[in-house]
């Protein structure tokens, strides 16, 4: 038999796997061409030995021939189980994501406990940065609170992927907590920052043990997205103006609101009834007065009613009130959660002036998010120790707001958002419960499988 009448031979005999290997191999070449690194085609060469040639026994745990059923079985049911972690772990790193909100602060829109599905297709999935950590686990593993689940110390650099949207104005985004990147192990929830601003640098490290955290393991905040790369930001009286235009408010936006009560016990149930989240409620027993956030609609419909003495809406008009808790922490910006800016978000490729008075602006960024060394002397400021009067911004940044305003940990409170931080889109509620409640009232089934805006 001639060498084309073998061939011929092989490829009857081995029709249906060649089959199977192409059809892979396309699946393969297409995720190879997204993810930019052409290294990776020599896969190929695996996935046809996987299907075709089997020289290498690549399912390791299992025999080439079972000798009994029960074998069979165990071997399948390893099969059936890798191939679960390995799926997972696929989608969960390159579409998306469910995670879950511990907070208020895009209360209505998004409420304290409720599971969300995060896109990371939208703006593009950002690539491990962290590679050797543990699948599916928090920080510490939960039986041994003292060890970690990742190797901090093997990181790779920060590659993004092409997605199928841009980031826009007012989307609601999930990304890494900016100022998440040193912790307190005796305070976990504290931030060291804020604590550094009110006691001082050095007695924060003198009583207190500091832990850093990678970029990819930092707490997960959802935000909605006020202020783009290159947009002028201003707040006033509550108000976010994006380049001069007013933002549309959100159905689910919220404002505090000071109640005076008339002190009878049924206030809170009011409250409740209208749908106030039991941790927004702040009552002052000493004057009956209530401070709690309320949509347009349930402040009318207190309003309305005679429930209540007077209401009027909150507005925080004197800067000293939030001394160290307003970014950017300087005398030269008397800001307040209402009345904020204006202030350029700053974009890739731009260059800001840089001076004295405007440098509490741009500091992290420059060193914290872009690596370099920053001094001030004399006045004058160098950069890697060269005299700088301008700064050229590497990357984007953006300026995020929670829709319950006045009970939100904001950008107000710590400054733009790399866009390195940003893991993906809020896209969908798929569960939702309220654990102050018993029973089936505490599902909210009204929210379940609702898109997110």
């Amino acid at each position: 038999m001639n060498f084309i009448g073998k061939i011929k031979q092989l490829l009857i005999k081995y029709k249906s796997k060649l089959i199977t290997w192409s059809i892979y191999s396309l699946i393969y070449s297409i995720w190879v061409l997204w993810l930019g690194n052409y290294w990776f085609f020599f896969g190929i060469v695996f996935i046809f030995d996987f299907f075709v040639t089997k020289i290498v026994n690549w399912r390791f745990w299992r025999k080439r021939k079972f000798t009994s059923r029960k074998e069979r079985f165990f071997a399948e049911i390893i099969d059936a189980a890798i191939l679960a972690i390995l799926a997972v772990i696929f989608i969960r790193t390159f579409f998306f994501e469910a995670y879950t909100t511990t907070t208020s602060s895009m209360e209505k829109t998004i409420d304290a406990n409720e599971h969300i599905f995060v896109s990371k297709l939208h703006y593009g999935p950002r690539l491990p940065i962290t590679p050797l950590s543990i699948p599916f686990a928090q920080n510490n593993l939960f039986f041994a609170q003292n060890y970690k689940t990742y190797i901090a110390n093997v990181s790779l650099p920060y590659k993004r992927l092409k997605g199928i949207s841009r980031i826009r104005n007012f989307d609601i985004i999930v990304f890494n907590y900016p100022e998440g990147d040193i912790i307190l192990k005796e305070l976990p929830d504290k931030n060291y920052y804020q604590l550094c601003r009110q006691i001082g640098v050095k007695t924060v490290k003198e009583n207190y043990t500091l832990e850093y955290r990678p970029l990819d393991k930092r707490d997960n905040f959802v935000k909605r997205v006020i202020g783009l790369p290159g947009d002028t930001l201003q707040i006033l009286h509550g108000r976010a103006f994006i380049n001069r235009l007013p933002e549309p408010l959100a159905f689910g936006n919220q404002f505090n609101y000071i109640i005076k009560s008339r002190g009878e016990l049924i206030d809170t149930a009011i409250f409740h009834k209208l749908g106030v989240s039991f941790y927004d409620i702040n009552f002052n027993r000493f004057n009956s007065i209530y401070r709690v956030p309320l949509t347009k609609s349930m402040y009318r419909t207190i309003r309305d009613s005679s429930f209540f003495k007077a209401i009027v809406r909150f507005e925080n008009i004197d800067p000293t009130t939030v001394y160290n808790q307003i970014f950017p922490f300087n005398d030269n910006f008397k800001w307040t959660e209402d009345n904020f800016g204006p202030i350029v978000v700053p974009k890739a490729g731009t260059t800001v002036a840089l001076n004295v008075e405007n440098l509490p602006l741009y500091q992290r960024i420059i060193t914290a998010y872009e690596g370099n060394k920053l001094q001030v002397i004399d006045g004058n400021i160098y950069i890697n120790g060269i005299f700088a009067i301008s700064y050229i911004f590497k990357s984007n940044y953006y300026f995020m707001m929670g829709d319950n305003r006045h009970n939100s940990n904001d950008s107000r409170n710590w400054g733009f958002v790399p866009e390195n931080h940003i893991i993906g889109k809020a896209t969908m509620i798929w569960f939702s419960a309220d654990k102050n409640n018993k029973g089936l009232h505490k599902f909210r089934w009204n929210k379940m499988f609702k898109f997110i805006r």
